[in-house]
């Protein structure tokens, strides 16, 4: 029977959960639905049938990002993207990725999506390039900061969730237009980020809430009582403060707390807590990607953050999946802000959309991508000056997966 697309009703949550979760070998939680119903957007999920069956699809939340020197921006926030089992191999994916960035194009609203990915190797060939990692960090308890770390004095002190959440959106809020990746977040985000259910805890405890008078921390506790004594693992969900020795402040509050063996965090890859540390060796670290950027539109999406030092080249993009952004772009920096023009002039260097997607967030090295054969230079030059001006003063980061 032939495939059909069209996106979803307000009363189909129930059956896309379904799918979802068969496509992700989970078990099926009607229970949550209403967890997940102030994020579901109906008109932004393509969905795909054959005959009377959904089969899969994928979804869109309207979200803020925040990007280099510009602050938050529209980001189609991709999510919930699923194919039933037994309906592989079949283009499915490649119709709701179609769909989706043309549907965007069309509408004009973001000029950028993200996503998380479940496998790294999906989604390269839709044009998201690999634009910011996470590390997992583990560190012992009272492991020593080196001497002169200040952490202000100020008593850290654990609130209820119903205390401490108002707090935690104020301070989220004020940090975020600084710090690229991270995204706006509605009270229904915040509710499904930080769900606490039985089954949310994955065998843990339940959330517990540290506040400074700048900051906050959220952490759980996987118990672990052993002959020799409490090793338990402290797991930290969010770390946010205003300042930096309310940072350090509360990253001591929980290498401190009694019965701690290891704090365990998947945190921001240039987190400072390496720095803070008297012996680095503590801080046991690996690193994985996180977030993958396409640019639905090429020339919005460059004017639409601002650029570490001034430039003026000629880009020849690559984009067989969405061509209207291939062809030849003059970007031209002046005093951080960018102007982008489709050219005919020759190209200074050569890229896919994947690579500008990858360096978008200032994160990822044009001249890495070019060692990896990724980007080519023709112009001598042109790609130092070109990869200098698109990176930020900081490693993206996203707090959340979505």
């Amino acid at each position: 029977m032939a495939l059909t697309i069209r996106t979803l009703a307000a009363d189909e949550l129930a059956a896309y959960q379904r799918v979802l979760n068969s496509a992700f070998l989970a078990d099926s939680v009607e229970d949550q639905l209403e967890r997940w119903r102030d994020l579901f957007e109906p008109d932004r999920y393509h969905a795909v049938f054959d005959g009377d069956e959904l089969i899969g699809g994928g979804g869109v939340q309207t979200r803020d990002i925040t990007v280099p020197g510009a602050g938050p921006q529209p980001l189609a926030a991709v999510t919930a993207v699923a194919v039933k089992p037994g309906h592989r191999r079949r283009g499915v994916l490649t119709r709701v990725m179609r769909a989706q960035l043309h549907t965007l194009h069309d509408e004009g609203r973001e000029a950028v999506a993200a996503l998380w990915a479940s496998e790294a190797a999906i989604y390269p060939r839709f044009g998201y390039g690999l634009a910011s990692e996470f590390a997992r960090l583990s560190v012992p308890g009272d492991a020593a900061f080196r001497p002169g770390v200040s952490i202000d004095g100020e008593r850290v002190r654990e609130v209820s969730r119903d205390e401490a959440m108002p707090f935690m959106k104020t301070v989220y809020d004020e940090l975020r237009p600084g710090r690229t990746g991270w995204l706006s977040r509605t009270d229904a985000a915040w509710d499904a980020y930080f769900a606490d259910t039985e089954q949310d805890r994955d065998g843990l405890t339940a959330y517990r809430y540290a506040v400074h008078p700048q900051g906050y921390a959220v952490y759980r506790v996987k118990q672990d009582w052993q002959e020799r004594g409490p090793r338990n693992e402290l797991h930290v969900r969010e770390i946010a403060a205003r300042t930096d020795e309310a940072y350090a402040a509360l990253y001591r509050y929980l290498l401190d707390l009694d019965l701690v063996g290891e704090l365990k965090f998947y945190t921001a890859s240039d987190d400072p807590v390496l720095h803070l540390l008297d012996d680095v060796r503590l801080a046991l670290r690996s690193r994985s990607d996180a977030l993958w950027v396409r640019l639905v539109d090429v020339d919005r999406a460059l004017a639409g953050r601002r650029y570490n030092s001034d430039v003026d080249a000629v880009l020849e993009v690559s984009d067989e999946f969405c061509p209207w952004n291939a062809g030849r772009w003059r970007l031209t920096v002046k005093d951080g802000t960018a102007t982008v023009q489709r050219v005919d002039d020759d190209p200074d260097v050569v890229l896919d959309v994947q690579a500008l997607g990858a360096a978008y967030l200032g994160g990822t090295r044009l001249t890495t991508l070019a060692r990896a054969q990724r980007v080519s230079e023709v112009t001598d030059g042109a790609l130092n000056a070109l990869s200098h001006a698109f990176l930020g003063d900081r490693e993206p980061h996203c707090t959340e997966v979505f």
